[in-house]
């Protein structure tokens, strides 16, 4: 229901706002450009599904040789501890278990290609046994307000568009990213955790929080200690071997069981295309609208409103020219890493706002794609409190992006 209003919504909003340039301002053409970005974003989001597709079919037929080969189980045995906790509606040694733990590390490593299969598995997985097949249950919102808050230990992407846009040192945004949305990810887990009253002092939730807390910590003493210019080989060594390490003992696996490697994949492979054409109508419905509200000219008065009422505080108002990545960000993904490139471009990749806009772009991920992605592949159209919880960790992470840009870099 929640999407309904937010889809009616963007769509008024664009329309309200193009009537007044064109009564206040004579701009005729910005209609012209409501209805080319609805052109623009149905082709986009056609474009993203039909480019998932290839990868879906991958991974799933990777998933389901590791399902078939006992390492999916394994993976489940070794999270049950502390899933059961935060996901008590889940069977202990159900297979979502081990499926989610695997979304939930493709994330921290910045391997999203992998970590979409991953998760649409999953929920297909809980899918299964949610009594409402129409409304979201506790363990889906959980996960997903995870996935949201794009806890990313490696955030190779948006080292890569800094080395692109000629950044001296494309990793200086490592630990501000990792502390933003580390910030980000806690938030998520406790706005979820107050909604379903899930205990978070429970000693093995305090233990893993606290052990994730100390890992962090080492990992940014370990990074920080590297030459600046070997941080970015690391990371991608790092996350390519773990990857391909988890290919070769799934495969591996399976093989020692006898399990008919090949035909396993094919049958994972026709799930992934299935799963492919499923979440279509959903993405290109979500991108329409946040298109028509961008183009309409919203966005950026909603940016200016913004700086004009900083300004009266009296704070520094320097970070408002990464607002447009920041407030994009939960909307769409390629638009947030349009709004990065283009302040870099702008303002250079060196400078306060081209650091900062790559800090709130690797701080969280893109909360109605996921939503649209995710809850569309199993049919969910109850979505209940998810966007709130998201919103929150989003909300949480830029603003944590905010502070920590201002510590690093002003």
């Amino acid at each position: 229901m929640i999407l309904n209003y937010i889809w009616i919504g963007f769509l008024l909003i664009a329309f309200v706002v193009a009537c007044v340039q064109l009564l206040f301002f004579g701009n005729a053409q910005v209609f012209s450009d409501i209805v080319n970005s609805t052109f623009d974003s149905a082709k986009n989001g056609f474009e993203i599904s039909l480019g998932l597709t290839g990868v879906l079919a991958l991974w799933m037929g990777i998933m389901k040789i590791g399902e078939r080969g006992g390492v999916i189980n394994a993976f489940s045995r070794l999270v049950a501890p502390f899933f059961i906790r935060i996901f008590p509606d889940i069977p202990k040694d159900h297979p979502a278990m081990g499926t989610m733990f695997m979304n939930v590390a493709a994330n921290m490593l910045g391997l999203d290609n992998a970590a979409t299969p991953m998760g649409l598995k999953a929920m297909k997985e809980m899918q299964e046994i949610n009594p409402d097949k129409e409304t979201a249950s506790n363990p889906m919102i959980m996960f997903l307000v995870l996935n949201t808050s794009g806890l990313t230990l490696i955030p190779i992407s948006v080292m890569v568009y800094r080395a692109q846009l000629g950044a001296a040192n494309p990793s200086d945004v490592f630990l501000p990213i990792l502390l933003a949305t580390f910030f980000s990810t806690i938030a998520g887990l406790i706005s979820v955790a107050i909604y379903q009253k899930i205990n978070l002092f429970n000693k093995v939730v305090m233990g893993t929080l606290l052990g994730m807390t100390t890992f962090i910590a080492g990992l940014i003493f370990f990074m920080s200690r590297l030459p600046k210019e070997d941080i970015t080989l690391y990371s991608n060594f790092a996350a390519a071997f773990i990857l391909l390490s988890i290919i070769v003992a799934f495969v591996t696996m399976a093989a020692v069981r006898k399990i008919n490697v090949y035909e396993t994949f094919i049958e994972g492979a026709k799930d992934g295309f299935q799963v492919a054409i499923g979440i279509i109508p959903y993405l290109i419905a979500i991108l329409v609208a946040i298109g028509m509200f961008r183009a309409s000219g919203a966005m950026a008065m909603l940016i200016d409103g913004i700086a004009w009422l900083v300004g009266l505080t009296g704070v520094n108002t320097d970070f408002v020219g990464a607002l447009p990545t920041a407030l994009m960000k939960p909307l769409s993904g390629s638009g947030a890493r349009g709004m990065m490139v283009d302040a870099m471009t702008l303002h250079g990749a060196d400078s306060f706002v081209g650091r900062l806009t790559s800090t709130i772009q690797g701080s969280t991920d893109t909360t109605f794609y996921v939503l649209a992605v995710y809850f569309g592949s199993v049919g969910i159209k109850k979505t209940r409190y998810a966007l709130t919880c998201g919103l929150i960790a989003d909300f949480v992470g830029i603003v944590a992006a905010i502070f920590i840009g201002y510590l690093f870099f002003y």
